[in-house]
């Protein structure tokens, strides 16, 4: 909480007035691998989504980035070399940023690990819509089942939550096991799910 208290200018949740909305996003991709299993899955089901891209990773398969949006999923900035603002200058961190905006083309942002410096954040905000979450699934991690990647889907989500999942080999098979069972059970709890728009308000 006091995280998100320190970065008021960022998205955390998108909440609309008596609506269950929630949004479905996936980080580091988009990688042959598993981005077009996880396409398959959403394709399945009528999901839209949004793909929060590796600049580098496009670069390198820019077929994939394509086939999303040919598909309907909005798409956003991850830097191009999944660089942490903390660990970096603000200009090496928005030299990043911008070349990978080059490739993707995209108002939305977000940082890689959600980590970044209040001052990168203001100036990153003046060109981009800086979307953070309030769901992370913690698909990477492999100290986790597929069914703890579920239930942290079910115990954290709310109206308007931005759910984190991957589209990277770390995630792997959690996230294609988990991503299923997790739409059907937003479903059935009455949930829409939608793609973070690229004219959303700057600040939520």
């Amino acid at each position: 909480m006091l995280y998100r208290l320190l970065f008021p200018e960022a998205v955390w949740r998108i909440r609309h007035r008596g609506a269950r909305n929630v949004y479905l996003t996936f980080d580091d991709g988009p990688i042959p691998e598993m981005t077009p299993k996880i396409l398959e899955i959403l394709r399945r089901y009528d999901v839209k989504a949004t793909f929060f891209m590796v600049g580098d990773n496009v670069r390198r398969h820019p077929e994939l980035l394509e086939a999303i949006r040919a598909d309907g999923h909005s798409v956003g900035n991850h830097t191009m070399h999944h660089v942490q603002g903390l660990h970096c200058t603000w200009r090496t961190y928005a030299r990043d940023i911008f070349e990978a905006d080059r490739l993707i083309g995209s108002s939305l942002f977000r940082p890689p690990h959600g980590l970044i410096k209040p001052q990168q954040l203001k100036v990153v905000n003046s060109h981009f819509n800086v979307i953070m979450y309030d769901v992370v699934t913690r698909d990477y991690s492999r100290h986790l089942t597929a069914d703890r990647v579920f239930d942290n889907v079910r115990r954290y989500t709310r109206p308007g939550s931005i759910i984190v999942f991957h589209d990277s080999l770390k995630s792997g098979a959690r996230t294609l096991e988990a991503l299923p069972r997790a739409i059907e059970w937003l479903r059935e709890q009455g949930y829409e799910l939608l793609p973070i728009p690229e004219n959303i308000p700057q600040t939520r």
